[in-house]
């Protein structure tokens, strides 16, 4: 797969070889119809060029056998350059190649400079949809996608930043910077396809959060140990997510409307301790006054061990290895965190603190 830098450097190249045997052709023929001839120098240019265009004018002045000879090797040899060099030019002009090419190298340009961004595998219903999401979080996202009229959709949106390839491919997913990412979704529609892709980011970023998309119960596992954090089935959460609506309609659309809209004035958020301020070590959730102080509110804890606390009592002690479920507007949401961090000194290695 070529690359979108490599496009637009064999667009400049073509160019340039073009101008290039376009002057040589010109020089090397004015500097024979001056030895032959004894033209002058705009007669010599004239005459190379009318014979290189085949244009049948007539000569400056007749020819001798010399310059008739001379005249014949020229246009031999100047056909095929002046045609591959018109060609060249038309493409430009007409089929905006180079233009595509400088977009190209530029989109090339933004993805190279990212860090800490997520790779959306698949632009499918699923994939458009976590693309969506994304942006609305403010998250930097990179989209692989092999099908041309797939990449048309895309396109439709100039926020999007994207790679065309194989999302199972090293090359692609290298082009993707998987290195610098945080995170990979994969929404292919198959999931064999999705086993590939999980397999060759695992092993290219151990340290990358994987979310794959499953059609077939059985595919869980074997994604999980292919090296999938997390493994989406919609066809199971859709059914789960009718059958609610039906039993408790009123919940689905409370947890919808604060998960999945893009709402301003409340969010759930999830907040790391593991940049604990040292003087908040050890204390307590009634100890630190977090509701009081930011008006947000603390659903609920994952700890170390990965169990999770819902509605946790007040008398719970908060450590760096605590992960933080709260829920409010943004800015109470950001005091929160201001409170949890905001100090002289963080904790930085849990097992230094007596």
């Amino acid at each position: 797969m070529k690359n979108n830098q490599s496009l637009y450097h064999e667009t400049i190249k073509a160019l340039l070889i073009s101008a290039g045997l376009l002057i040589l052709t010109i020089s090397a023929g004015s500097a024979g119809f001056t030895l032959i001839e004894g033209y002058r120098l705009l007669d010599a240019i004239y005459m190379t060029v009318i014979t290189m265009a085949t244009v049948g004018f007539s000569e400056v002045v007749p020819l001798s056998d010399t310059g008739k000879i001379f005249t014949i090797f020229l246009i031999i040899f100047s056909l095929g350059i002046f045609g591959y060099v018109i060609t060249q030019i038309t493409r430009v002009i007409f089929e905006g190649v180079l233009h595509q090419s400088y977009k190209a190298y530029q989109l090339r340009k933004k993805i190279v400079k990212l860090e800490d961004h997520i790779i959306v595998c698949g632009y499918g219903r699923n994939g458009y949809q976590a693309s969506v999401e994304l942006a609305e979080h403010n998250e930097q996202y990179v989209i692989v996608e092999k099908r041309d009229h797939v990449i048309t959709r895309i396109l439709e949106n100039p926020d999007n930043l994207y790679v065309q390839g194989d999302a199972s491919s090293e090359e692609v997913l290298e082009a993707a910077q998987i290195r610098k990412a945080k995170a990979l979704i994969t929404a292919l529609p198959n999931d064999a396809d999705n086993m590939f892709v999980v397999l060759t980011a695992s092993e290219m970023n151990p340290a990358l959060k994987i979310i794959s998309r499953a059609s077939d119960f059985r595919s869980d596992t074997k994604l999980k140990r292919a090296g999938a954090t997390n493994v989406i089935m919609p066809d199971r959460i859709g059914g789960q997510r009718m059958a609610k609506l039906v039993t408790q309609p009123d919940v689905v659309e409370f947890i919808e409307y604060i998960l999945l809209q893009s709402a301003k004035d409340v969010q759930l958020m999830e907040i790391s301790c593991s940049k604990l301020a040292v003087s908040n070590y050890k204390k307590t959730i009634r100890e630190l006054k977090l509701r009081e102080k930011s008006g947000a509110n603390l659903v609920g804890i994952k700890t170390a061990e990965g169990a999770y606390i819902f509605n946790p009592s007040p008398d719970i002690e908060i450590t760096p290895a605590d992960k933080l479920f709260v829920l409010g507007a943004p800015g109470q949401i950001s005091k929160f965190e201001h409170l949890l961090y905001d100090n002289e000194r963080q904790v930085t290695d849990i097992d230094k603190i007596v």
